[in-house]
């Protein structure tokens, strides 16, 4: 027995059309990008590249196991970083989060200012955060903690207000119509449902911070990014490659565990 497939829809040729312009539009954006980045080939592919490429690349991936320990010591500094600043920032962030929220805060004007400031937060990369902290109390891991949990309260802010947005409204409803005042609302209305959430937010803006702060230190802000910049001044690309080691496996590790537990609570 023969199978007939039925035959194929003819796509509108308004849609037609507009595939095309899109994919032309996309390919005249890439080339304009090219075209205007000073990219100089002949440099890219030059001997000397070549040369240090095959001198650099071998060493790296010859990590010195004789700095394992010293790398160490600066990672768990780092770790510290980071989880002091998510920790700043998981409680900072609360405030701003009921504030920009429209359903909790009833306050206009009170809702766009918290909204602004945690656009105005977000706008400013740590990095940036950073230089301005070690600028201001000097090269220290504490700088780098600034940095991070002010950098954090931007995107936890937001993302906490956009859950208390979405809790259910009518189990407030339901208390306040038997009595409750703000605070049995507050914790038994409201907290139950936010928890769980605000939880696996935090642990995942520790993993983002946990990356952050290994760059922070090469400016200065503490922990192994200052043993990157002084390997890497140094031209000890084994040390650098014993580092990049390191943080990859303890990045890797956090974010399985972090992982796991974010499955747990939510």
């Amino acid at each position: 027995m023969e199978l007939v497939m039925p035959p194929k829809k003819k796509r509108p040729t308004p849609i037609l059309i507009r595939n095309i312009m899109i994919a032309l539009a996309l390919i005249a954006l890439y080339i304009w990008t090219f075209s205007t980045i000073d990219i100089r080939w002949e440099r890219v592919f030059s001997e000397r590249t070549i040369t240090n490429f095959s001198r650099v690349i071998p060493q790296l991936f010859s990590p010195d196991w004789d700095a394992f320990q010293k790398v160490m010591i600066l990672m768990w500094q780092t770790i510290q970083m980071a989880y002091t600043g998510t920790l700043l920032a998981a409680i900072l962030a609360v405030p701003f989060g009921f504030f920009a929220a429209s359903n909790i805060t009833k306050s206009k004007t009170l809702n766009i200012l918290s909204k602004g400031a945690l656009d105005a937060i977000r706008a400013f990369p740590e990095l940036v955060l950073a230089l301005m902290f070690v600028a201001a109390i000097g090269p220290s891991p504490f700088a780098g903690v600034l940095a991070i949990a002010i950098g954090s309260i931007g995107m936890l802010g937001k993302l906490y207000s956009e859950v208390i947005e979405s809790i259910d409204m009518h189990v407030v409803e339901a208390l306040e119509a038997n009595g409750a005042n703000k605070i049995q609302v507050l914790f038994y209305g409201i907290i139950p449902q936010i928890v769980p959430e605000f939880l696996s937010y935090a642990i995942y803006r520790f993993e983002i911070d946990i990356r952050a702060s290994t760059i922070l230190g090469i400016i200065g802000a503490g922990g192994i990014g200052t043993l990157i910049t002084i390997a890497t001044a140094n031209r000890n690309w084994d040390e650098v490659g014993m580092i990049l080691l390191i943080i990859i496996i303890v990045v890797t590790a956090i974010d399985y565990f972090s992982a796991f537990i974010r499955k747990r609570i939510v």
